[in-house]
């Protein structure tokens, strides 16, 4: 809260360094009452007018100049209220609206452009001592033929905004007079997502944006993230229901000074103290999946060993957070063979059964918030085995015990050809057959002495043995 007090105290002294006529504290933001942590409609019959719709709003760095946007797209065309010889004036349509429809006006950080979109595509106007140009596309590197809106300028001009060709989040580098190919918003941000008009702090500390998230009050509600250290952005957090309803909230924009934030409910323009982009920093940042678990195969038999990727889930709250453990997709135990060191995020064990498991993994916080997801385990069987006891379990032999005769029948078997020995205890071979697509057999084995032989079976080069009785 110090940081954001000293923020707002160093741009308030800002309004009165640019602006050659200093605004009185009372008479900034049209002279309305701020707001406390409750929303309330902001200038009502001044800029939110009833049976009219109003969406953005945007105040220039020195507090003299507001540009909002009235109308329903693509029928949208930008209003202008400017604070002349200690007054306000009277909202009026602003010069480079005469004639066209833009919308979403921004300014940049310096206040020397404001930004809007126009004809599905974004353009600027740039300040003219006391007037402003008509609109110029921001060039091709961004407009496409696609649609893109809601633009945001950031301390270094480069620009965040929407692209309609997926409705995500992109951010072009401002590099040598030029804006460089626009770059996606990762997939933190951008997952289920539509247009979903951010608002990027200057420094680019933290971006606000709204979304349909699951676990949300309803239509669109309004989050932040963080930008980390090492450049990535913090899992989203909703910004609760004292700002987000089940009617939609959208279109937050943060004020100058850091104090407020303007946003969309109901055709409405509405205004909060921002207080909540320090306090939200510092509550549990509920982890997050990221990164697919391969799916994982092996041999039956064989001992298995896996360990979970450690960027497989994201805490944003730190390292060694969070705890794991493993289950079944339904829930229920892993197979006895299988083991999970929660520890080492471990599965080990020796693989008994031919299968596809789906096997669901679980990294909860300190806080019990908790997230998971599954992969696969595929055990397959050795094939030279699975062949042989197909095999075994097909074939049958008897009468077993015999006196003269032992039949063979193979069963349902599909084979090309079998070779049956019968064989002594001594190894001796009695006799030795080739049969090829037969489903039984009969073998002859009168005049053989009493006693116990080997019928070996030779079936497309698998072998095996079977032991009989003569009487």
């Amino acid at each position: 809260m110090k940081k954001l007090a000293l923020l707002s105290l160093a741009l308030i002294a800002s309004f009165n360094i640019c602006n050659s006529q200093p605004i009185p504290t009372d008479s900034l933001y049209l002279g309305q009452t701020p707001p406390g942590s409750t929303p309330k409609v902001f200038a009502p019959g001044i800029v939110s007018v009833s049976g009219t719709n109003e969406n953005v709003i945007t105040f220039s760095p020195d507090g003299t100049q507001v540009f909002f946007d009235r109308g329903v797209y693509p029928n949208r065309f930008i209003m202008q209220i400017t604070y002349n010889n200690n007054n306000w004036s009277a909202p009026s349509m602003a010069s480079f609206s005469i004639g066209n429809y833009p919308g979403e006006p921004s300014f940049s950080p310096n206040g020397e452009k404001m930004f809007c979109y126009l004809n599905d595509n974004i353009f600027f106007s740039q300040k003219l001592g006391t007037s402003w140009s008509g609109l110029t596309s921001i060039g091709s590197s961004i407009n496409t033929s696609g649609y893109e809106f809601h633009p945001c300028i950031v301390n270094d001009s480069s620009l965040y905004f929407d692209s309609g060709n997926d409705g995500q989040i992109y951010r072009s580098q401002y590099q040598n007079g030029s804006y460089q190919k626009p770059v996606r918003l990762p997939s933190i941000i951008n997952t289920g997502i539509s247009y979903a008009d951010a608002y990027v702090a200057p420094n680019e500390s933290y971006l606000i944006f709204h979304s349909k998230k699951s676990g949300g009050f309803g239509d669109n509600d309004l989050y932040i993230s963080y930008k980390k250290e090492n450049g990535s952005w913090t899992n989203p957090k909703n910004l609760g229901n004292k700002i987000n309803t089940p009617n939609a909230d959208w279109d937050g924009d943060i004020t100058p000074d850091g104090k407020y934030m303007t946003f969309s409910r109901n055709g409405d323009i509405y205004w909060v103290y921002a207080g909540f982009i320090d306090s939200l920093k510092h509550t549990n940042f509920i982890p997050y999946f990221k990164n697919q678990i391969k799916k994982q195969s092996d041999t039956v038999g064989h001992s298995f060993s896996f360990t979970i990727p450690d960027t497989t889930f994201i805490d944003d709250d730190g390292n060694n957070t969070l705890t794991y453990s493993a289950t079944l997709s339904t829930d229920n135990s892993l197979p006895k063979w299988l083991q999970f060191n929660p520890d080492t995020k471990t599965f080990s064990g020796t693989l008994d059964s031919i299968g596809t498991f789906t096997i669901k993994v679980t990294a909860t916080d300190t806080d019990e918030a908790s997230v998971s997801t599954t992969f696969t385990l595929k055990v397959v069987g050795n094939p030279t085995n699975l062949i042989k006891q197909t095999f075994e379990q097909n074939i049958q032999v008897f009468p077993n015990p015999t006196k003269d005769k032992i039949n063979i029948s193979f069963g349902s078997l599909q084979y090309k050809s079998a070779i049956i020995e019968i064989i002594d205890m001594s190894g001796k071979l009695i006799s030795a057959d080739t049969y090829q697509n037969i489903s039984t057999s009969t073998i002859d084995l009168t005049g053989n002495p009493t006693g116990i032989y080997f019928i070996g079976i030779n079936i497309d080069g698998q072998k095996f043995n079977k032991k009989i009785c003569i009487e």
